[in-house]
């Protein structure tokens, strides 16, 4: 961990350092929504790059989620201004379909970008509620009960939760956005049912059944490229999924610290074909995002690091 930590003081954003700090040295939530407010515009959305693989500055549906994730990790609240104007942003964007914001915005194609952020006609029906069900969940976290971004919230999720229980598979990344929806909306179960329309145990149940099913289970095959694995799905030990997938979850452990390089770092698994100057600097922003994200793995799981 201190080679990592050298390593992402020398080529990570200051973002990923002040989440390490947090995490790992007793940092502050101040620092890390110093610098993650660097990348919110004035409508309270966020851009300019914030998931480094697609570059565009306008504020996007998809990097207010990312800045959504880091701020449910510092515990922020709606008293924080960074999360006052997030509700706003999303308060004040029109949905693209019922409970769906926008997953990818025609001004991508400006910037440099992954192809997987090339925007075109139709493209949301390959994202569906990817990452809007998550958007959804933190209108309800961050809104009183009776707020109009609350009814937002719980409106939207109706849709999504209608979408989740009539389908037999799911992408790997929409499906993590269920999980983390239902993770956050724990506290709230006791309005899920009559909110939604769904049991929020069926839902669940549901959810975990798709995980089992997208995850890939042959060891053998996990170096390979971009798989889905037990560890992108399962943070903690007491998650409810980990006594099903106990023996997965171990080998994926040992296969993130085997996978570190000398620097305890890792190297990313994917590439964009195109914008090959622009992809060096994205590539090494990610291998600061992976370098905090699987040690707060590692550490919760206590693997001794």
């Amino acid at each position: 961990m201190d080679r990592a930590k050298a390593w992402l003081m020398r080529c990570g954003r200051p973002l990923e350092v002040a989440r390490w700090e947090f995490l790992f040295e007793r940092g502050s939530k101040d620092a890390v929504i110093h610098y993650l407010q660097a990348f919110q515009n004035d409508d309270g959305g966020f851009g300019h790059g914030l998931e480094p693989d697609f570059w565009c500055p306008d504020s996007s549906p998809m990097a207010t989620w990312m800045a959504g994730q880091i701020l449910i990790e510092v515990g922020a609240s709606l008293e924080d201004t960074i999360v006052e104007k997030l509700v706003s942003y999303l308060m004040n964007t029109p949905q693209v379909a019922p409970g769906m914001w926008c997953s990818v915005l025609p001004e991508n194609n400006q910037y440099p970008h992954a192809p997987w952020w090339h925007w075109e006609k139709d493209v949301q029906a390959n994202w569906m509620f990817n990452p809007s069900v998550e958007l959804a969940a933190f209108l309800i976290h961050w809104s009183s009960a009776e707020s109009a971004g609350s009814q937002l919230g719980w409106e939207s999720l109706s849709h999504a939760m209608r979408h989740v229980m009539q389908v037999e598979k799911m992408e790997r990344h929409e499906l993590s956005n269920y999980r983390k929806c239902l993770q956050l909306l724990r506290s709230h179960r006791e309005y899920f049912d009559a909110k939604t329309g769904y049991s929020y145990d069926a839902v669940e149940g549901k959810v975990a059944a798709l995980v089992l099913d997208v995850i890939d289970k042959d060891v053998s095959n996990w170096g390979t490229g971009y798989k889905p694995l037990p560890l992108d799905f399962i943070a903690e030990p007491d998650d409810p999924l980990y006594p099903k997938l106990k023996q997965l979850v171990d080998d994926n452990l040992r296969f993130y610290l085997e996978q570190r390089t000398d620097e305890g770092i890792w190297g990313v698994t994917w590439t964009w074909g195109q914008y090959p100057e622009a992809f060096a600097v994205s590539s090494r922003y990610w291998q600061g995002i992976l370098a905090v994200e699987r040690y707060k793995v590692l550490k919760a799981f206590g693997v001794d690091l």
